[in-house]
């Protein structure tokens, strides 16, 4: 079974892209926040242990299935062990997997911190100044790789500052052959 991680900062298009790839593809997308505006209606705050727990459900019961594979999109936060922890527990559930590394200039995800598609499916990003507050904050991690940060044999790295999401789901979808 299949694993393709999109990784990136905030608004940088993990979820848009996943979408588009899915559409080209026989892969399923489970997006971050998927997960992440539930257990904030549920709780009214970030729970993490919620939300890692939930997760857990999904990838288990997802690889019992019979489906070709995931789309699965997450910040990584380089600078934190725990993250790359995560990553490659995640990963080892799969058989084959593909890392998808979006970048993008800041001020091109602050104007996609404002879109539609966002907005509707991320709740917790709708009050637009606290949203782009925090986006601003995520500054404070590092969620660019370095040169051979990826440990995935299959990995590629794309500036979509300047591509539509269709194009870059194009990209992967020609890049893996998926």
């Amino acid at each position: 079974m299949k694993l393709v991680i999109i990784v990136g900062s905030g608004a940088v298009g993990k979820m848009t892209v996943g979408q588009e790839l899915m559409k080209i593809t026989d892969l399923r997308l489970f997006h971050n926040h998927m997960i992440i505006e539930p257990v904030i209606d549920v709780f009214g705050y970030f729970n993490g242990v919620a939300i890692q727990k939930l997760r857990e459900v999904i990838f288990d019961e997802f690889t019992k299935g019979d489906y070709n594979g995931m789309i699965f999109t997450m910040m990584w936060a380089f600078d934190m062990p725990s993250d790359r922890e995560y990553i490659m527990n995640v990963a080892s559930k799969f058989d084959e997997v593909y890392c998808v590394e979006l970048i993008a200039d800041r001020n091109v995800r602050l104007e996609r911190n404002k879109t539609e598609n966002r907005l509707k499916n991320k709740a917790s990003k709708r009050d637009l100044e606290i949203s782009e507050q925090r986006l601003l904050n995520e500054e404070r991690y590092r969620l660019v790789s370095e040169e051979g940060e990826i440990p995935f044999e299959n990995y590629l790295r794309i500036d979509n500052t300047n591509l539509a999401p269709d194009v870059v789901a194009k990209m992967i979808k020609e890049k893996f052959n998926l």
